[in-house]
């Protein structure tokens, strides 16, 4: 069969549709959001296909398994196993990293245990390589022949003593000559009966000369049973010494240091786990990070004394802690009453970290109110709440204390994660030779170039050669798919949606799987119009292994690409989940009724502005500027930006350039701390001049917007409140003395308690998915029979909460209070939605459009800084000439709007552009271009500007 058929799907909005689509192809599938388009692929045809081939299970297998719901759909045929590669966060635990989730970390432990050569750490240019006997004599007889060498086995390495002993068991086996190192002094050589007698509190080494000859091919045996002899007295070391020159050459015949003897096991992958007990760093755990308690932060006020309040809890009204205090004071000599910041450094040092083992007396008041003395050491502020921190089960004692904690990279492994005989082995050969460590901490495309030159010669070479490849061709995908600006080590729940969904999409690769059906969920997010090529091609490439690749997508590149479109429409939400056209991107492009047709052929367009938009100015004319001055936080090389105040600013630059850094890392986290006195520490940079022009600083970010099913668009955006309200001013509501609570379905009162007012009841079924089926008694709607007999305009609560904003925008006309906060989530495209939908079914775009339309629902001031992190997301382009229209309604107030995007259209729109790069990583953090869309265009060296230009010229044109 060369298609998947589709007869009368009706899951969520779908209009009973039916449709043919190709196998083995790359099918993108596009609309508006909200049409129907992920309720077709991913709750269809994936639900359908992966459920099937559970289905093929046993039953014991099926239990370990996930069975997705039966789909509502006649007929579907032609489908293979499905795999869903989406957006959602790759994991939460800090110790999942993107080469643990790829599976490269395996490949490297495994490459590091079997090829790499171990060296000691307190000697770091001797490699611990354990030799034969038959390479130490081919070693000494590599020498010029007829130089002269004497044997040595080391007996003794810097101990104390007078060592009468170890000479007297040496001389009765034989043995004639001695040589003895002071520590610090030179060597000498003693015969037997010439040995000085040694001070026994002064550290000595001693070697036993074992034999005295010229290196010549005869001495073949001699040297081997010399080197014999000088290993079983050595301990398995022995010595080479040239008697004209003085060099020595250390051997050993353990993976043991030659100098201090440091012994390393047998090398195996485990050793360079960090999350294995045997390789993980004990300080650390390995995370890589530790809690520390800030100086700074616990020291809260370091204008006032200590018995003013510098420190919270230990001044006057805190007696035992300000009784240790006075008792160190008395100890250093200081005065109680002196301002913090004036105290000397040894002092300040004193009381935050304690004093050692030195012993302070205190003066305690016992329970009888007498005075006790006692002495012992200060164990310091910081120490002290630290303890605390370690040994408490309180949730709440751990939230107090919280306050004063900041990460900071681990002292002992310096965020490598890893112990300290793991860092010391190195692959590779010379100037080439990396630490694992080191290799993680590269970006993936410096890591593949490492991997592309790695040369091992011998046995080691071959065993690299097979892994190597493995290593390789993983890194390669990654790079394919544009994520060559992250690093190994990055941890996974850092990782956008975008980035995660491209880490799966290189590992299915890596799989090498075909005849299986791919659904994708919009992998060009966060990637710049550069990388989409690559991102193309990987599709592609899948799509040729035999595969059917199935994309919801918006952007324009990859929809043109496609070898099928279907069109998903007319509008959202109840409006959609019909067909409006499917074919190949040109048939698309020609229907008259596709709105994304309409796009794709330049019937529709979304206009560049005819005039940019001035900034603010001051009373003397000059533009009013936001500065954000020598910023270094992650990959920016001390950036320094401007944001012009009361504009719409567009921060641009290809994935890994520093643009979250600038923007959210920076700005945000810097603007929450001055206006909100918020205690997230901002990343590094000089200064922030301008943000005494805000009053208010708003981040509007695509988080979900509730984790449980009981949040929904209207208890996020305030709106359920004066609805509660409405309906508690009823008559007979109040004849009832119902309340604004009594229509709350996550309070006792007014909900259905048989289902605790969820409206669904779970039943657990053992080899099959959960069900949940509509409460029994309230017929899932959430409430009970007597809050249910309050009508509003002939409407109950749970009536209320079904409309969709549209039909509630209708409703609730006449309430200003409601009807504006009904307006805002109409003019963010959110109409669709309904009143009670649960929070959990909602896009990242859509929740990011719920937060947007709650801020602008609130009064502006018209001083409000406004930062949006691709606002884009999930969006149709329809949907962004809404977004755009609230966008700019923000700046016209006055408002500073900044925007970190890729979208090509938002771009056009700003009115200043930062274009960050040129490349990710390490090659990014820089300020490639600034200025006005057209200035950036003109850019030689923007990327942005590459792609920006002919947008702009075609916008021109079409005036």
């Amino acid at each position: 069969m060369d298609e998947i058929r589709i007869r009368g799907a009706r899951t969520h909005n779908l209009k009973n549709i039916s449709l043919d689509l190709p196998r083995n192809k790359l099918v993108v599938i596009t609309g508006l959001s909200g049409s129907g388009k992920s309720s077709l692929a991913f709750d269809t045809l994936y639900a359908e296909g992966q459920r099937r081939y559970v289905e093929s299970l046993s039953a014991y297998a099926r239990q370990f398994l996930q069975l997705m719901e039966k789909p509502d759909v006649d007929v579907i045929e032609g489908l293979s196993p499905a795999i869903a590669i989406e957006q959602k966060a790759t994991s939460h635990n800090p110790r999942s990293t993107v080469g643990t989730v790829t599976e490269i970390n395996d490949y490297m432990r495994l490459l590091w245990a079997r090829a790499g050569t171990p060296y000691c750490p307190d000697h770091p240019e001797h490699a611990l390589v354990a030799q034969s006997v038959g390479q130490m004599v081919d070693a000494v007889l590599a020498r010029p022949e007829g130089s002269k060498l004497m044997i040595l086995s080391p007996v003794v390495a810097n101990r104390k003593g007078e060592h009468a002993d170890v000479f007297e068991s040496f001389r009765a086996q034989g043995f004639v000559r001695f040589r003895i190192t002071p520590t610090g002094g030179k060597p000498t050589v003693y015969e037997v009966d010439e040995l000085p007698e040694l001070k026994k509190n002064e550290r000595h080494s001693i070697d036993v000369v074992v034999d005295r000859l010229k290196v010549s091919a005869e001495s073949k045996q001699r040297l081997a049973e010399s080197f014999e002899t000088a290993l079983r007295h050595g301990e398995g070391r022995a010595l080479a010494l040239d008697m004209e020159s003085g060099a020595e050459q250390v051997f050993s015949n353990r993976f043991a240091c030659p100098i201090c003897s440091h012994a390393l096991g047998e090398l195996e992958p485990r050793i360079f786990s960090f999350n294995s007990p045997l390789g993980a760093c004990q300080r650390c755990d390995g995370l890589g990070h530790i809690d520390w308690f800030d100086p700074q932060r616990i020291v809260a006020h370091p204008s006032l004394s200590l018995a003013s309040g510098a420190i919270k809890g230990w001044d006057r009204r805190n007696q035992f802690y300000f009784q240790m205090l006075q008792g160190l004071a008395g100890h250093f000599g200081f005065d109680i009453d002196t301002p913090w910041e004036e105290l000397p450094s040894h002092v300040r040092e004193a009381v935050l970290m304690g004093t050692g083992e030195t012993e302070v007396e205190f003066q305690y008041l016992n329970e009888r109110g007498k005075t006790v003395k006692k002495s012992h050491p200060f164990e310091g502020v910081a120490n002290n709440l630290e303890r605390r921190w370690r040994e408490t089960d309180s949730s709440a004692v751990r939230e107090e204390l919280s306050k004063f904690v900041v990460v900071r990279c681990c002292p002992d492994c310096e965020g490598s994660r890893l112990k300290r005989e793991a860092r010391f082995v190195r692959v590779g050969e010379g100037a080439q030779s990396r630490r694992i460590y080191e290799v993680n901490a590269m970006s993936l495309g410096q890591a593949q170039a490492w991997f592309d030159e790695l040369k091992l010669s011998g046995a080691k070479g071959e065993i690299a050669d097979k892994i190597a490849r493995e290593i390789r061709a993983r890194l390669g995908f990654l790079n394919n798919v544009g994520l060559n600006y992250l690093s190994l080590d990055r941890s996974a729940d850092t990782l956008s949606g975008g980035e995660a969904q491209r880490i799966r999409l290189a590992s299915q690769i890596g799989s090498g799987l075909t005849g299986v059906m791919y659904v994708l969920d919009e992998p060009s997010i966060g990637l710049h119009q550069r990388d989409n090529d690559r991102l193309i091609g990987t599709l592609k490439h899948l799509r040729d292994l035999g595969n059917s690749v199935l994309v919801v997508e918006h952007d324009e590149d990859a929809i043109r690409a496609a070898d099928w479109v279907v069109d998903m429409g007319p509008a959202a939400g109840e409006h959609g989940g019909q067909v409006m056209a499917a074919g190949t991107p040109d048939v698309v492009a020609a229907a008259v009724e596709s709105p994304t047709g309409a796009y794709l052929s330049g019937r529709r367009a979304i206009a560049v502005p005819r005039a940019r938009t001035a900034p603010k100015t001051d009373d003397d004319g000059q533009p009013l500027q936001l500065v954000i001055r020598g910023a270094s936080g992650n990959s920016l090389r001390d950036v320094t930006a401007a944001i012009p105040v009361g504009l719409l600013t567009c921060v641009t630059g290809v994935s890994g350039s520093g643009k979250s850094t600038l923007v959210n890392d920076t700005l945000y986290t810097a603007a929450a701390r001055h206006l909100y006195n918020a205690s997230a520490e901002p990343s590094p940079c000089e200064a922030i001049e301008g943000l005494e022009l805000f009053d208010k600083v708003i981040n509007v970010d695509q988080s979900p917007i509730g984790r449980t099913p009981r949040s929904n668009p209207a208890t996020y955006t305030g709106l359920f409140t004066p609805i509660r309200e409405l309906f508690a001013e009823v008559p007979l509501a109040r004849e009832r003395g119902y309340d604004a609570g009594r229509f709350s379905f996550n309070i006792k009162g007014g909900r259905c308690e048989n289902c605790q007012g969820d409206g669904m009841i779970k039943v657990e079924m053992h080899f099959l998915p959960d069900v949940y089926v509509p409460c029994d008694v309230c017929k899932g709607k959430r409430y009970n029979r007597e809050t249910l007999e309050i009508l509003y305009k002939g409407k109950t609560i749970a009536e209320v909460l079904d409309m969709t904003v549209d039909e509630a925008a209708a409703f609730f006309a006449p309430v200003p209070v409601v009807a504006r906060k009904l307006q805002t989530l109409l003019d963010v495209g959110l109409g669709y939605l309904r009143l009670g939908q649960s929070a959990t079914t909602l896009s990242g775009g859509e929740a990011q459009r719920v937060k947007l339309s709650q801020e602008l629902s609130k009064r502006d001031t018209g001083r409000t800084l406004y930062i949006l992190d691709e606002p884009t997301t999930g969006l149709h382009f329809a949907d962004i000439e809404l977004l755009l229209k609230v966008l700019h309604a923000l700046r016209d107030h006055g408002n500073t709007v900044v925007v970190i995007e890729h979208n090509l259209d938002v771009i056009k729109t700003a009115d200043w552009l930062i274009d960050m790069g040129p490349e990710g990583g390490s090659g990014g953090g820089q300020v490639v271009a600034v200025g006005t869309p057209e200035e950036v265009a003109a850019c030689e060296a923007s990327h942005t500007g590459r792609y920006l230009r002919p947008l702009l010229e075609r916008g021109k044109a079409a005036r």
